[in-house]
């Protein structure tokens, strides 16, 4: 089969988070399973630079986006056997210092930048000689591409356009523009109505991607009907429950060529579950690193996050606050909240022998964090798949997570399995709820025997690519099947 797969981010060229290491991980595993996979995502600052053997293609975008042109090149870069990936060359829109945002503020043209991706990628999808069987897109970034493709079917003579796969990675984020913004899709109005893309009178990319698309999917079962509740549902839940039979859920899997701590290039002590003393040595180092007193005996507990509310960041500063009084050392990678980063900067000047915060995003910190911890908090308030606690798995850091989205689909606590536990839930969202479950962790770092049981789990539990893309396979199928069926068939 032939996939085109369409995102505003994709690993290893640009990264703010799990979308990109799951859409590249994923084209990878597609060409690895003897499918074509072709990646389409902007050329921004910095990758022609890192990628020197990518080359211009001979293609030109001149595409309306609203009462003008914008134009654009392509260039390419063949990755692996069956996997290649494409660019969109724009530089007023993607060559920047960020991605979605600059200074913590978003960019104003934000809606202009992504609409234009997306007409760059339905034309693609038109016009390739490399004709897609499927056109896979993920987030409102390039949500609009199915109802673009749509209208191009019944409008332009587009005859027969591949079916197209919407993956929602975080309902939360949707897209939501002024009303005037739909005039840069250059659709006709019929289609900014409330079974189309609009919105309490405003444009929503990811709600067109939703009505449009032939199958969904998200990245977690739970998520999946999670999504279908007013908690969760961010407004479209009533939507998603009217598409309920095109909606799944399927567990992301885990890039191990990229997370493993048996091979990992960023770690300067590698071990496995048969060779697990480097594991000690790379606590060592990080602490070290961090500026904190090293030693075996203080339990090191991290987490790598969006300082965002939906992190749980809050509570856990909570949290924090309760259980630094005991022996235990915390290691804090990321960047968010202008607050947030006050308030852990804060926690760690209080706590300089127990606390030490990077604000940043450092992809070689985060796989040495990984391997340095004894434990990783992922407190979400919500998780639609999560990531990090399935790496934390692999490395032998027992996860503490909230039971909610793809969290609970990895993670198996004591209650749960007592032959199987790979980690500690708990359910409440409160400081208190996560102040009980470190204390749980506190209590087995106590018994050494109980804690290697525990770690031998975490690192024997595999979440397979190989799985994910068989399941992939059938939302592709069943796509294929639901191809000329009309809106929320």
């Amino acid at each position: 089969m032939k996939i085109l797969l369409a995102s505003s981010e994709i690993h290893p060229f640009s990264k703010t988070g799990g979308l990109a290491d799951m859409v590249g991980a994923l084209g990878k595993a597609l060409a690895r399973a003897g499918h074509e996979a072709r990646l389409i995502t902007p050329l921004y600052r910095g990758i022609r630079e890192r990628f020197p053997q990518m080359r211009r293609v001979d293609w030109h975008f001149d595409l309306p986006l609203g009462d003008r042109h914008v134009q654009a090149a392509l260039w390419s870069l063949e990755m692996e056997t069956g996997l290649v990936a494409y660019f969109i060359e724009q530089p007023g829109f993607f060559d920047r210092a960020g991605i979605y945002l600059e200074n913590d503020v978003g960019y104003p043209d934000n809606a202009d930048r992504f609409i234009f991706l997306s007409k760059c990628v339905a034309h693609l999808a038109r016009y390739l000689p490399w004709q897609p069987d499927v056109v896979h897109v993920h987030d409102w970034q390039t949500a609009l591409v199915p109802v673009l493709m749509r209208h191009q079917q019944s409008a332009e003579g587009w005859g027969n356009p591949p079916p197209a796969c919407l993956t929602i990675h975080n309902l939360a984020y949707q897209g939501v523009f002024p009303r005037d913004t739909f005039a840069l899709t250059n659709l006709p109005p019929d289609f900014f109505t409330i079974e189309g893309v609009e919105f309490y009178g405003r444009l929503n990319c990811l709600k067109a991607g939703i009505v449009f698309a032939n199958i969904i999917t998200t990245v977690s079962p739970r998520y999946a009907r999670e999504i279908m509740t007013e908690e969760f549902g961010y407004g479209l839940d009533g939507l998603l429950r009217r598409r309920q039979k095109q909606l799944l859920g399927i567990l992301n899997g885990v890039d191990y060529d990229e997370w493993d701590p048996a091979h990992d290039a960023f770690i300067a002590h590698t071990y496995s579950l048969t060779r697990p003393a480097g594991k000690v040595a790379c606590k060592l180092a990080l602490q070290r690193e961090m500026g904190l007193p090293q030693g075996r005996d203080a339990p090191l507990f991290g987490t790598i996050s969006r300082l965002a509310d939906q992190k749980g960041v809050d509570i856990q500063l909570g949290a924090l606050e309760e259980m630094l009084s005991t022996n235990l050392q915390f290691v804090l990678l990321g960047s968010g909240s202008s607050a947030y980063e006050r308030g852990y900067a804060e926690l760690a000047r209080r706590f300089p022998s127990k606390v030490a915060v990077r604000v940043d995003y450092d992809e070689a910190l985060a796989h040495r964090i990984e391997a340095a911890c004894d434990f990783y908090l992922m407190p979400s308030r919500f998780e639609p798949s999560g990531l990090n606690q399935m790496y934390s798995l692999r490395y032998g850091a027992i996860p503490i997570v909230r039971a909610t989205g793809g969290l609970d689909d990895s993670v198996i606590d004591l209650t749960e399995d007592a032959t199987r536990a790979n980690g500690i839930k708990f359910h409440e969202y409160s400081a208190r709820a996560l102040a009980k479950a470190i204390r749980k962790a506190l209590a087995l770092y106590q018994q050494p025997d109980l804690l290697r049981q525990y770690r031998r789990h975490a690192m024997k539990t595999a979440f397979s690519w190989e799985r994910a893309v068989g399941e992939y396979q059938k939302a592709y199928e069943s796509a294929r099947s639901l191809r000329t069926g009309s809106r929320l068939s």
